[in-house]
């Protein structure tokens, strides 16, 4: 592919900041808007392409801002819109592109809307969120369970029905039946694309549209415990069919500007995730660019199965469909914590080989593992609300480790931050890495420099994927250049054949030498091959 054809969300890395643990530049123990331009550098030196920012809108932060209260302005706790518009500026101005966190699924129970909404059944703004008189015993309407705990719907006894959220209370979800309900949001998505974002992640995309008849999710043969968001099998409160004509839609209103970028928030299996791609037509597949591939952090860390998905996920996608990788985000364990410091490093190689673009995790380019949350420490609704159930997402919030001074440099000395650091966290900091020639921030830059720089790497095939002895292998090629990727994800040595070549990288840094014939493998060790010299 010539550099004129290259596409940036192709052959790029997102990277992913989560704003309230960034960068303080308020000395407020909190993230934001302007501590991300400070650091707008050190994104650039570390090689990635694009920033995904996690919501920073106005919000009650009931959720810590994924319920909406307005979805053209900036929370104040983060800034302003002159902070955001600054920030924007600057991203472009150092070659990266910035793409935001829209919330189309639910709003806060604080958005006018919903106020509107709620002041009278006769109110035009009704029927723009899910509204139901009470079953026959004055209970809830259906089974319908909340994702954070407890039945899915709030009793208003002002007007004497029950409204549905798939979350909190405080986050109502919309009613996407209803075309103003559509246009209201669309027209928010036009606000951000036309002061120049490149593009959206959209927020539990799936979830968006709920059954027109309201009937009851079937029990889940596989669960037996209290009531919980898993006793019953989302059948009728998550994807459904009409959720990929609004996809179609929301692409077609991105395509109007040029080079923007569409992704989606789908935990599915690969069958009905790649249905997110959209329909075929002329002008190509119209659906998500990138509908996320959360595969490989709920595919347990063994080799075989690792190879396996890669293989079924390949075979499943949709021609013309661009594959995409994640290993950590706001929502799931760090990698450094679910899999081991040690294999933390070979899915590094991992993540930055395999075919697809690329989405790391702020601080996981560190190693940083989970921060430790006691229960007086508890922010998380998804742990406050269901204590003892351990579905707390606070450990892979802490802040970021930037500096080997009090508070890591994320924000004023003396100042609480809203989570605490990480424990012995002078070890995981930037500064700290950034002169350990074998740190994980050196094998993350080393890894981000070789794909951008490596056709094989950036947009060749996958091909000879294989498992041996706990050991992944595949191929990536381009034309006639190929390059060999070793993984083993033992904590044993391995001896593995290997065509002749040069080795570019090991995930420990500590060797670069020639590969005749067999290649040993350190335990916890993988290399890249470059196979033609």
């Amino acid at each position: 592919m010539s550099e004129a054809a290259r596409v940036w969300w192709r052959d790029g890395t997102i990277y992913q900041i989560y704003p309230r643990s960034f960068q303080d530049s308020k000395n407020d123990g909190v993230g934001d808007v302007r501590g991300i331009l400070q650091r707008l550098d050190y994104l650039v030196s570390l090689g990635i392409d694009a920033i995904w920012i996690s919501p920073f809108y106005l919000s009650p932060m009931a959720d810590f801002g994924y319920d909406v209260a307005n979805y053209c302005d900036v929370d104040p706790l983060f800034g302003t819109l002159a902070d955001f518009d600054a920030l924007l500026a600057a991203t472009h101005e150092r070659g990266l592109k910035l793409i935001l966190d829209f919330v189309p699924n639910h709003t806060s129970n604080q958005h006018p809307w919903f106020l509107e909404s709620r002041s009278s059944p006769a109110n035009p703004k009704r029927d723009w969120y899910l509204w139901r008189a009470p079953a026959p015993d004055g209970g809830p309407p259906n089974n319908w369970m909340s994702n954070f705990g407890g039945p899915a719907w709030t009793f208003d006894e002002a007007t004497g029905q029950y409204y549905y959220h798939a979350f909190l209370p405080e986050q109502p979800d919309l009613n996407w039946r209803n075309p103003e309900v559509r246009e209201a949001m669309y027209a928010a998505m036009r606000f951000w694309l036309d002061k120049g974002v490149d593009g959206f992640r959209m927020d539990v995309l799936w979830l968006l549209f709920k059954d027109e008849h309201f009937r009851d999710n079937p029990p889940n043969p596989d669960y037996s415990g209290p009531p919980a968001a898993w006793s019953f099998l989302p059948v009728f409160t998550a994807d459904q069919p009409e959720t990929l004509d609004v996809v179609a839609e929301m692409r077609t209103l991105v395509d109007q500007y040029r080079d923007r970028l569409l992704i989606g928030e789908i935990y599915l299996p690969l069958k009905e995730l790649v249905k997110y791609y959209g329909a075929e037509s002329p002008d190509g597949l119209r659906g998500a660019h990138l509908p996320f591939n959360f595969q490989l952090i709920q595919t347990a860390w063994e080799a075989p199965l690792v190879a396996q998905l890669i293989c079924d996920y390949e075979a499943a996608l949709p021609p013309g469909a661009w594959p995409n990788w994640v290993l950590g985000n706001h929502d799931q364990q760090r990698l450094a914590t679910r899999i081991g410091a040690e294999q933390a490093r070979v899915a590094a190689v991992l993540l930055l080989t395999l075919r697809g673009t690329s989405t790391l995790y702020y601080g996981d380019e560190l190693g940083m593992p989970d921060a430790r949350i006691s229960p007086d420490q508890v922010r998380d609704p998804a742990e406050r609300d269901q204590p003892g159930v351990g579905k707390g997402r606070d450990p892979e919030r802490s802040p970021m480790l930037w500096e080997n001074r009090e508070n890591a440099g994320f924000t004023g000395a003396g100042v609480a931050t809203w989570l605490p650091m990480v424990w012995d966290w002078p070890q995981f900091t930037v500064e700290t890495e950034d002169v350990d020639t074998s740190s994980m921030l050196t094998l993350y830059r080393r890894l981000l420099a070789l794909r951008r720089t490596r056709p094989e790497l950036y947009s060749g095939v996958v091909i000879e994927v294989s498992e041996e002895s706990g050991v992944l292998s595949y191929l990536r090629c381009h034309r006639d250049k190929r390059i060999r990727v070793l993984l083993n994800m033992t904590g044993e040595d391995r001896w593995i054949e290997c065509p002749p070549g040069r080795l570019l990288l090991s995930s420990f840094l500590d060797r670069d030498n020639i590969v005749v014939g067999w290649i040993e493998l350190r335990r916890n060790e993988a290399v890249i091959i470059d196979l033609d010299v």
